[in-house]
């Protein structure tokens, strides 16, 4: 049975293995690693974000999402310039 979830690059490791967040309601809900080499090109770099259909024991399909990840990127800005208004009031 597949199931399938949001995943994150969280980081590429000697170059060739790849360690995805995997996400459920916006928490992580387990780790996975594969192959650089088996995912999309344009999203083999740090904070990409996938769709990925997944078995238990392997991964089916990853689809990279660009969209998704400029949301989350301007989300955490967002976030982060927030945290620096209220130190700087302060």
């Amino acid at each position: 049975m597949s199931a399938t979830y949001t995943a994150v690059l969280d980081r590429i490791v000697d170059g060739e293995t790849a360690v995805l967040l995997l996400e459920e309601d916006e928490s992580v809900r387990e780790e996975r690693t594969v192959p650089v080499a088996d995912l999309p090109e344009a999203g083999r770099h740090e904070g990409a974000v996938f769709e990925l259909e997944v078995t238990e024991d392997s991964i089916l399909e990853a689809t990279y999402r660009p969209d998704a990840e400029r949301e989350r990127r301007e989300r955490m800005q967002d976030r982060f310039d927030d945290l620096s208004e209220r130190l700087s009031d302060e």
